[in-house]
């Protein structure tokens, strides 16, 4: 996908495009250290409107582990995915991402440095078939000839409903073939960090089995993952790490076993046990 060309080099899009150039080409080249966190949010502030949202999150996502980020109904969760991926601005903070600053990049820019990003509503195109909606998130191929077919075979082995119904038109999928679908655009092509907002959210439970396994293979393969959810059993058996949001603040960070064996601490946090 070509970058666009901003107006003006000194307007204000022509400075966060430059940014963006710049962020790329160094976030791309240059290595860094295992023990660097790969995203980092400190008192990060969102303000939706008159409503003021996040009150200062501060979140760490480690490279090459999954981090549960979890929280009651209108804790701030989506809202913290959300920001991350620039679709709502900070008002106050910073967010970087592989030792770099993001925080004011617009979200084809915030993509383009390999972050995937899997909304709630899945964000798939019910009149398109499965081939033409993976072919969309293949930023590198035009035809569907032209994706890498090693990865999609690693895909259909993840999510054998892909292959079955790749000519079919998405919206006749179930909801847990859609979610399979969402999270197969998301790792089309390889990414450095995966966002994912309730992927077993009204799953039967044997897909919300299926998607387990899925998302422990990804773990194995080395992605770094930061999501969402609301199941508890489906957070203890894949998290490596913990947030716990309350109010628009991250009230509780650490190990998800940890959490996993403190009930008092589960009750306190979440009003529930794992």
């Amino acid at each position: 996908m070509s970058a666009p060309n901003p107006a003006t080099p000194s307007s204000p899009v022509g400075e966060a495009f430059d940014q963006w150039a710049q962020v790329t080409r160094v976030a791309r080249s240059t290595p860094l250290a295992r023990a660097e966190p790969l995203l980092t949010l400190r008192g990060v502030h969102t303000h939706i409107g008159a409503y003021h949202i996040l009150h200062g999150v501060d979140l760490v996502v480690p490279r090459g582990q999954l981090t549960m980020l979890l929280g009651r109904n209108g804790a701030g969760k989506t809202t913290t995915l959300r920001t991350i991926m620039g679709l709502w601005q900070a008002s106050q903070g910073d967010i970087r991402f592989n030792g770099h600053d993001i925080t004011k990049l617009h979200t084809p820019h915030i993509a383009g440095l390999n972050i995937a990003y899997v909304p709630e509503n899945m964000g798939i195109f019910s009149d398109l078939t499965v081939k033409e909606n993976m072919l969309l998130a293949a930023r590198s191929a035009k035809r569907a000839q032209h994706m890498d077919e090693a990865r999609l075979q690693w895909i259909f082995k993840l999510f054998p409903a892909v292959e079955k119904f790749w000519n079919h038109p998405a919206g006749k999928l179930s909801g847990g073939q859609k979610q399979m679908l969402a999270v197969s655009r998301a790792i089309v092509e390889p990414r450095d960090l995966l966002i994912i907002d309730e992927p077993s959210k009204g799953l039967a439970p044997v897909m919300i089995n299926n998607m387990i396994d899925a998302f422990q293979q990804l773990k194995a393969s080395g992605v770094s993952i930061l999501l969402v959810e609301q199941n508890i059993h489906f957070a203890k058996r894949l998290g490596d790490t913990v947030a716990v949001m309350d109010d628009g603040r991250v009230v509780h960070a650490g190990s998800m076993a940890e959490l996993a064996q403190d009930e008092a601490l589960q009750r306190s946090l979440l009003g529930l046990a794992l």
